[in-house]
């Protein structure tokens, strides 16, 4: 990599002397100043005091200062390619890294394009509050500043914008131009950002996990180091690709298909089902005031999809995080909205947990709506805030849930409901700190033994963690039961179920060092006489030399411990794809863990398919399997899949 780097920065150092000023016109990305103070990655730069200072805390890399706030998940990943997306390298990671397009340095990443291009949509870091106003874009044969087919300076606007675990705002950024018509393999170069406040932009690097077009994930290059991971964007045009989504076919079929107004985005909440083997789920957005709504699939000879809720906002919510069934049979679950009084200055809702049940009075229709009613609204940051999630209940009718932002130290909360004389009574059981204990949890459950357990971002390694609540005196316990280690057992646990013998089980991704991916992988923690033993398997279906990027999206256990889930696989370089070098490929998964070590089966795999699903599944008695894809269907707004055995 260095000795593809030197000759390039050897040029540069000739022509800042000589003043050539014919190159510098074609190739201004090298144009730096005299002197650098700007260092080439978002890590390295918010060690540095004169940046360090503009956070709201010091921060410094993988063991966050001031607690993250993990991706929202309906912003995990970019429009789906039927909407004006011509190549997708994945989503925004936001997380791990960034690279430096400013202050003379650049990046250039590979693309597949065969249309006129109109646009790119791209994931930025900035300092909190910056504001990025424009970018030079290059499209060329070549990386490095090539610029034989366009090179302009493109307006940029900003949205979606987050807090991420260095204390730096990730934002969507978008700009339009008129484009040349590609047709084929050509680099894109982002090269002398400007930001309205003079500081530094970087761009997010995400290594092409989750990408969704052929010739993804792309091959990146940066101007002072040579080969980089690749970054998070889309390369729009006036000829979108078709969405390659999956169709009904043989045992898996589509039970629902959303409407542009119902959806999109159920995939990220996914369903849950009852006794009677009815379906419920949310939607992010959607539904008759664009808030959000949930809704019932029950089967009558067919599956028929009833709207239950339309989320109105503001005081009464709206974004909804998904839904749980609680033992009265009525939904449960947290939404933003409620409280204005929390982020800065008290300008932004604090989020509540609603609760859906029917109407009082007999519903003659088939379609029947139901009524809301708020148990609580999170009225302050220390109360807790962000990203409100009720994920478990038990059967004295208490909800448990989480909150990603909030508490003592502003790193999240695990939170209990409790019905008292016809209301509820909130009690935080435990407030993160951010250090050895996590930070910004995601999830809780109700274990067999009447302990809590989870997981977080952060902790000890900076790579997420288990952690068990435990009731004494009064109060709750924290004990970690495992810290992941990013190159060890990978890093952001998701997803914990547990058996019946109380064994827990969930999803990590690992990085691979050489292929500069990630690898898809599920643990267990066996419990044991004297505590707790941590074992995983790989669960990657697409093997090969080059960038290998993938993810377990959930997971749901049955009751004899069998594990579902499903997952996504990409990977440059191997002959297992029908179309050579490049695999990507959708799977529905079974697996157990017993004394002989994991066992693995394929349930359904779809080559080269957008197969997008992380929100809940479900199992009825039958054995049949649903879930959720967040795009797709006959509206590319989502369905609603069953998997039969």
């Amino acid at each position: 990599m260095q000795s593809q780097a030197q000759p390039l920065i050897s040029l540069f150092r000739t022509i800042v002397l000589t003043g050539v000023t014919a190159f510098l016109t074609t190739s201004a990305a090298l144009s730096m100043p005299a002197q650098n103070s700007v260092p080439p990655t978002a890590a390295q730069a918010v060690r540095m005091p004169q940046f360090a200072k503009r956070l709201a805390h010091p921060a410094t890399a993988r063991i966050p200062a001031k607690s993250p706030v993990s991706v929202p998940s309906y912003l995990s990943r970019h429009l789906p390619q039927g909407d004006g997306i011509v190549y997708d390298n994945g989503p925004v990671n936001g997380q791990v890294d960034a690279w430096n397009i400013n202050f003379g340095f650049s990046v250039s990443d590979t693309i597949l394009v065969n249309s006129p291009v109109t646009g790119i949509q791209f994931w930025a870091w900035l300092l909190p509050g910056d504001t990025i106003t424009n970018v030079e874009v290059q499209i060329g044969s070549t990386g490095y500043f090539s610029n034989d087919l366009f090179d302009g300076t493109v307006p940029l606007t900003q949205s979606n914008c987050f807090t991420n675990n260095f204390g730096l705002d990730v934002c969507l950024v978008s700009g339009n131009f008129t484009g040349p018509n590609l047709s084929g393999n050509d680099w894109i170069t982002l090269a002398n950002a400007s930001t309205a406040e003079g500081q530094p932009a970087y761009w997010d690097e995400n290594s092409g996990v989750g990408c969704q077009s052929p010739g993804c994930p792309s091959l990146a290059q940066e101007n002072t180091i040579g080969t980089i991971p690749s970054e998070s964007f889309s390369m729009l045009g006036s000829n979108p690709l078709p969405p390659e989504c999956f169709q009904s076919q043989g045992n898996l079929q589509i039970i629902a298909n959303f409407t542009q107004q119902q959806g999109p985005y159920p995939g990220t909440s996914g369903v849950v089902i009852d006794h009677a083997g009815n379906l419920y789920g949310t939607t992010y957005t959607g539904g008759d005031n664009s808030a959000g709504f949930a809704y019932k699939l029950a089967d009558f000879a067919g599956w028929l999809l009833d709207p239950l809720f339309s989320f109105v906002g503001g005081n009464s919510g709206d974004q909804p995080t998904g839904a749980i069934l609680g033992p009265n049979g009525t939904l449960y679950g947290g939404a933003q909205g409620g409280i204005q009084n929390c982020g800065t200055g008290g300008s932004q809702y604090c989020g509540l947990v609603f609760n859906l049940t029917p109407q009082p009075k007999a519903c003659r229709n088939a379609l029947c709506p139901w009524d809301e009613n708020v148990p609580y609204r999170f009225s302050s940051e220390s109360d807790g805030s962000g990203v409100i999630n009720v994920s478990a209940s038990d059967q004295q009718g208490n909800l448990y849930g989480t909150t990603n932002a909030g508490g003592t130290s502003d790193a999240g909360t695990v939170f209990e409901l409790t019905p008292s004389g016809g209301g509820w009574t909130k009690t935080t059981l435990y407030s993160f700190t951010g250090g050895n204990d996590g930070g910004n949890p995601s999830q809780v459950l109700v274990g067999n033994d009447g302990n809590l357990y989870g997981v977080t971002n952060g902790g000890g390694y900076g790579n997420g963690v288990v952690f068990q609540l435990t009731p004494s005196g009064g109060q709750w316990t924290e004990t970690i039961l495992h810290a992941f280690q990013y190159y060890v057992d990978g890093y952001d646990p998701v997803h914990l179920v547990q058996d019946s013998a109380g064994n827990l089980y969930g999803a990590v991704s690992i990085p691979e060092t050489a292929l500069l991916g990630t690898i898809p992988a599920i643990f267990v923690l066996q419990k044991t006489g004297s505590g707790w033993a941590f074992s995983e398997n790989t669960v990657a279906h697409c093997q090969g030399l080059g960038n290998q990027s993938g993810s377990v999206n959930n997971l749901v256990i049955d009751a004899a411990g069998k594990i579902y889930g499903t997952g996504f696989d990409s990977v440059r370089g191997t002959s297992r794809s029908p179309d050579p070098p490049f695999c990507y490929s959708s799977y529905i998964f079974k697996a157990s863990y017993d004394s002989d070590g994991w066992h693995y089966q394929d349930l359904d795999f779809l080559p080269n398919t957008l197969f997008e699903t992380s929100g809940s599944l479900a199992l009825d008695p039958s054995g049949n399997l649903y879930g959720t894809t967040s795009f797709c269907g006959t509206y590319n707004s989502g369905t609603v899949w069953q998997l039969s055995p």
